[in-house]
C-alpha cells in the first residue's frame, strides 16, 4: 500500500480500531499512521468520533443497512457538501460494519447538523368542531376537548418538556413525569404540571384553570400562582394579578365526563351550568335563593328532571314565560 495515499480507506481503519484488521492491513496502517502527521490527525479524529459512536452502539440496536441508505440519501440532496467518500457494504456483515454505519451517519451529522438527517419534528394539530374530541398523546396523555377547540402538539415529546398548545376548552390527564414537565400554552397563560388532572377553558379573552388532582402551576407576566385540588383561577389579558377561589362540585367539565356534580353547590351556579349545556334560558327570580347550596349528582338526565330535582329540594316554584324558565 502506498503510506503516502492521504485517502486511507475509513472501512479499513474501523477494523484497525475494532483489532480485526489482518496483520499485512495493520503493518500497512502502522505505516501510512508514520508517513505523514495529517494520516495521524485523521486516525484520531475518526477514533475520537468511534469513541463516541460507541456509546450509543452499547445501548441501541443499529440497522446498517438503514443507516448506509440514509447516509447516501443526505448527501445526495445536501446542496454544496464536501464530498464524503462511502465504503459500499459486504452483503454479509460483521458488527464492527453495522456499528461502523452508525459512526458514518454521526459523521455527517456533525459536519451538517442531525437535524437535517432526521427533518425537523413534525407538529400535530387537532381540532373538536362541533362535537366532543378525546385524543392520547404521545406520552400517554389523554385530553377531552369541548366543541370548537383545537390542540397542537410535537409529534414526539423531545427535549426536557412537553409542550403544546390550547384554543378553547380541554380537560387533561396528564400521565406523571417529575423529569419532563407538561407545559400548556393558552394565550398569554402558561400551564405547568408534572402529572394531574385539570380543565382549562379559554373564551372571550379570559383563561379559566380548575385542578381535579394534584398541583398546577399558573403563570402570566411572571406571575405565578400554585391550585390544589377543588381551586380555580381566572386570568384576563393583561389583568394584574393572580388569585384563587374554591370550587364546589364539578360542573365544569360535564362535557367529558356527563356528569353534573353538585357539592353544596350555590343554586346559580348549577342554573348558569344549566344554560350552558342544554342551551336553556333560566333565570333566578328571587335573588334570596340564589346562593342556596344544592349537594347531588345529575349523569345525563333530561333538563325538566333536573328542574323538578331542584324544586322539590328547594321547594321553590317553577315558571315557564316566554321561553323563559323562571325560579323563584
Amino acid at each position: 500500500m502506498d503510506s503516502s495515499n492521504p485517502h486511507m480507506n475509513d472501512d479499513l481503519l474501523v477494523k484497525y480500531l475494532v483489532g480485526e484488521a489482518t496483520p499485512q492491513e495493520a503493518a500497512d496502517i502502522d505505516a501510512w499512521l508514520a508517513a505523514d502527521e495529517a494520516n495521524a490527525v485523521h486516525y484520531a479524529q475518526l477514533k475520537r468520533i468511534w469513541d463516541e459512536s460507541l456509546k450509543l452502539a452499547n445501548t441501541s440496536t443499529v440497522d446498517a443497512d438503514a443507516a448506509y441508505t440514509r447516509l447516501q440519501s443526505c448527501i445526495k440532496n445536501m446542496p454544496e457538501a464536501e464530498e464524503a467518500a462511502i465504503v459500499p457494504l459486504a452483503s454479509k456483515k460483521t458488527n464492527w460494519l453495522a456499528i461502523a454505519a452508525a459512526v458514518l451517519v454521526f459523521v455527517v451529522a456533525g459536519y451538517f447538523g442531525l437535524n437535517y438527517l432526521t427533518g425537523p419534528p413534525k407538529n400535530i394539530s387537532i381540532a373538536s368542531n362541533n362535537g366532543v374530541l378525546t385524543d392520547t398523546l404521545p406520552d400517554g396523555s389523554v385530553i377531552t376537548m369541548n366543541a370548537m377547540s383545537r390542540l397542537s402538539y410535537p409529534e414526539n415529546f423531545k427535549g426536557d418538556t412537553r409542550q403544546v398548545k390550547l384554543q378553547g376548552e380541554a380537560f387533561f390527564n396528564v400521565k406523571p413525569d417529575k423529569t419532563k414537565p407538561f407545559i400548556i400554552s393558552v394565550n398569554d397563560v402558561t400551564i405547568r404540571v408534572v402529572g394531574t388532572s385539570f380543565n382549562i377553558k379559554s373564551r372571550n379573552g379570559k383563561t379559566e384553570v380548575i385542578v381535579a388532582t394534584g398541583i398546577v402551576n399558573v403563570a402570566q407576566n411572571h406571575k405565578s400562582i400554585n391550585l390544589n385540588p377543588g381551586e380555580k383561577t381566572e386570568v384576563g389579558a393583561g389583568q394584574g394579578g393572580l388569585g384563587k377561589q374554591n370550587v364546589k362540585g364539578k360542573l365544569y367539565n360535564y362535557y367529558a365526563t356527563k356528569e353534573l356534580v353538585c357539592d353544596q353547590t350555590p343554586l346559580d351556579e348549577l342554573v348558569q351550568a344549566l344554560n350552558a349545556i342544554y342551551g336553556s334560558n333560566i333565570v333566578i327570580g328571587n335573588k334570596a335563593i340564589a346562593k342556596l347550596p344544592i349537594t347531588t349528582v345529575f349523569k345525563e338526565q333530561p333538563l325538566n328532571q333536573i328542574l323538578t330535582t331542584v324544586q322539590e329540594t328547594f321547594r321553590i316554584s317553577v315558571e315557564r314565560q316566554n321561553g323563559r324558565i323562571i325560579l323563584k
